[in-house]
């Protein structure tokens, strides 16, 4: 590596203009004669002002500038390849020293410093030369931070002064805290924002000024916050709305808009303008916040804007607010141009797949889309698909066919017989389910399911959202089982399990939270997924149902399903560089079938393996416990359910070049079954759980194509509960698992 590092660096340098050197970084020294400025707030400090400086050195890896190395011997690439590859895509022009540069980075550091409440600073810049190898030195003297000792503001009589003075409890500016301009521009930015909850629309962050006395001694400072003097007249007033107008149907590439007029139909006191009336007018009086009369609030200009594109009917959407021409009232008129986007599409998809269980095969699938159904932005959509899968595994060889009809439909507003409180930025929408499929085992047997839910859709904020369905019911209903599929399922229960007749009617609730639905460069950020689905509880309290005592109720000749799942998915994101990042996940999930029931059902159970899961293990065909069912039979592989599952993932993700990411991760966790299955010994969750967990650990490469990620991981099994004490740790690079999957595993 020494020799690799020096044969890099006079590589590098020698490629240099004659008289030029290359720039490799600086450092900056800070001194205070202030004891105020403790080794931590020195340490802040001095990150902060080096963010400032600019350009950054060329990047180093494993000390080597190997992108630098990688532009200069690619030489003049003519046409694309494997050299324009090395010197555009992967490589890095040098970074030259220049004295301009240095001398503009000193005066930033400076004017920074003085910005922060050090008035009495002075910064040099000084540079060392070493084999045409520049760095720069920065040093900065500075004194006491200047500190607030009084903070005033406008106090005259008039409505702007007196809502000014009502801002002053949430100030930023507070007399101790230390002098910062960024700070006095947020609280003006702050009162601004305020003000336009009260109606100033035309009023502006820069009508505030803050006069500074730096003179009364000792390293402190008085503000006076002031009005403007030159500030217009219009930005002193509180504006009410006049009228609301609709352009519903507007052309943007029509710039003649039609002025709306009083011959206009009023709906609610809104100006809906129509002409093919494409809208009913109610969804307007459901989204827009504004009335006729309302003072002007930002919050609710925004809030509207965000309603109507959340509606999904409107390609474009821009406000307009136009000051009404008289001598005495200060009002508005608010103009809403929507452009409608196509109200119905159509999308034919094709996607192929392979899975870790030695499963290839495909999809089609046609979707059809309709934004408007009843002219009230409702939402319906419709997909028919079929597909197929081949198995191949030692001698078996099973193939799979399905094919369904799934039917959505969205309404944007709440059909319930009870208020139903939502935040007024986004939508609530009532969601009406329906599905039917037909999945076929040629060599096994033939499932008929179907699927219906009841159910809404809202969000607290950008963050939070919700969905609850009031009743969602599934239905599963064997047929055609052939009689040597007949045979195994008679002797394996987990089998049996698999295709059993199914009802499930119940209740479903799930709340998803994530700090990154907004773009932000946080250090840490979070995501949490909690679910709760019920199933025959009032059905099972009504009837009596209990099948351990006999009392076993059927619907449409099947037994109702009984039980209680809970299933939490918490990550973290943890931002160690610009494109490196750690991220973890837990997630833990719990099911327990009672009353009419003994077992969950099959679609309802937990497994673990897979692409997105323990990647070095084969799909869902790990546990439960420290059951191996790879042993059930030679060449087939079963899905193993069970009702308890934890598992335990974290992954260690970086850009490595152009597209391409790389990932090392490491996967750990289990199922288990909550009471005793004689035909899967030690799959029950006890309390020695622990020794039961399985781990696994790979490489992995993901493809950023924009659109999509596709992604490759390779995993390789490190603990296998099934074996004895003592030879469940082992590594065996021939036993690995390929995943091939679309997006993040988490």
């Amino acid at each position: 590596m020494v020799a690799a590092a020096l044969v890099s660096s006079c590589s590098n340098t020698k490629y240099l203009p004659s008289g030029q050197s290359l720039y490799v970084g600086a450092d900056i020294k800070i001194h205070s004669t202030s004891k105020k400025l403790t080794h931590k707030k020195n340490k802040e400090l001095t990150d902060e002002l080096k963010g400032l400086l600019r350009p950054a050195p060329n990047t180093k890896t494993l000390g080597m500038r190997l992108k630098l190395l990688s532009y200069n011997i690619a030489g003049t690439p003519h046409g694309k390849g494997l050299r324009y590859f090395l010197k555009y895509k992967f490589g890095e022009p040098p970074v030259l020293a220049s004295s301009p540069a240095f001398e503009k980075n000193r005066a930033v550091l400076q004017n920074h410093l003085e910005n922060k409440g050090y008035f009495h600073d002075t910064v040099t810049v000084d540079t060392t030369s070493k084999h045409r190898k520049v760095t720069a030195h920065y040093h900065a003297e500075i004194g006491s931070q200047y500190i607030i000792r009084n903070i005033s503001f406008p106090s005259d009589s008039d409505v702007l002064s007196r809502e000014i003075q009502l801002a002053t409890k949430k100030s930023r500016l507070k007399p101790g805290d230390p002098y910062d301009l960024e700070t006095i521009k947020e609280e003006r930015t702050r009162i601004d924002s305020r003000l336009k909850q009260k109606g100033f629309y035309y009023f502006s962050p820069d009508d505030l000024i803050v006069d500074v006395d730096s003179t009364i001694g000792h390293h402190e400072v008085d503000m006076k916050m002031l009005i403007k003097p030159e500030t217009p007249p219009p930005a002193r007033n509180i504006y009410r709305i006049n009228d609301v107008i609709v352009y519903a149907d507007y052309d943007i590439n029509n710039t003649d808009t039609v002025t709306a007029k009083k011959t206009y139909p009023k709906f609610e006191g809104y100006t809906i303008i129509d002409p093919e009336k494409k809208f009913r007018p109610v969804i307007f009086s459901r989204t827009l916040v504004f009335k006729p009369g309302d003072v002007y609030n930002r919050n609710d200009h925004n809030l509207s804007l965000s309603r109507l594109t959340t509606l999904g009917v409107f390609k474009f959407v821009k406000a307009r607010f136009q000051p009404v021409d008289t001598a005495f009232d200060h009002k508005l008129n608010a103009y809403y141009y929507l452009t409608p986007t196509e109200k119905k599409s159509i999308r034919l998809e094709v996607s192929a797949l392979s899975k870790s269980d030695n499963s290839t095969g495909g999809q089609v699938s046609l979707n059809w889309r309709n934004r408007n159904l009843f002219r009230g932005a409702e939402l319906l959509t419709a997909s028919i698909y079929g597909g197929l899968e081949e198995q191949v595994s030692g001698l078996e060889h099973v193939s799979t066919r399905r094919a369904g009809i799934d039917v959505d439909l969205f309404l944007p507003r709440i059909i319930a017989p009870f208020k139903f409180p939502t935040n007024h930025s986004f939508v609530p929408k009532t969601k009406i389910e329906a599905g039917y499929e037909l999945y076929n085992k040629t060599s096994d047997y033939l499932l008929t399911s179907f699927k219906t839910s009841f159910g809404y859709v809202w969000k607290e904020n950008a963050r939070k959202e919700h969905q609850l369905n009031i009743i969602s019911i599934n239905y599963v209903v064997p047929a055609n089982i052939t009689d040597s599929f007949q045979r195994q399922i008679d002797t394996n229960i987990t089998l049996r399990r698999s295709i059993e007749r199914q009802f499930i009617i119940g209740s479903t609730y799930n709340f998803n939270f994530t700090t990154q639905a907004t773009p932000n460069k946080n250090l840490h950020n979070f995501y949490f997924n909690g679910n709760v689905d019920l199933s025959g509880n009032l059905l099972g309290l009504a009837t009596g149902a209990n099948v351990s005592k006999g009392r076993e109720i059927s619907i449409f000749n099947t037994p109702f399903a009984q039980y209680v799942k809970m299933e939490a998915d918490f990550r973290h994101y943890l931002r160690l560089g610009k494109n490196t990042q750690l991220v973890s996940r837990f997630d833990a999930g719990f099911g327990y079938a009672y009353g009419n029931s003994t077992d969950l059902p099959f679609v309802k159970s937990f497994f673990a393996g897979g692409t997105n899961d323990l990647r070095g293990f084969r799909s869902r065909s790990l546990g439960p416990g420290s059951f191996n069912g790879d042993k059930l039979s030679a060449g087939f592989l079963p899905d193993q359910p069970g009702d308890v599952k934890l598992e335990f993932n974290t992954e260690l993700r970086a850009k490595l070049f152009s597209i391409v990411r790389g990932a090392v991760f490491v996967d750990a966790g289990n199922i288990w079954t909550m009471k005793e299955d004689t035909a899967r010994p030690g799959s029950r969750f006890t309390g020695q759980f622990l020794k039961q967990v399985a781990v696994d650990a790979g490489v992995g490469l993901r493809f950023d194509v924009s659109i999509l990620i596709l992604r490759l991981d390779v995993g390789i099994p490190l603990r296998r509960p099934w074996l004895l004490p003592g030879s469940q740790w082992g590594l065996d690079f021939r036993d690995y698992v390929i995943n091939i999957a679309i997006g993040y595993p988490f």
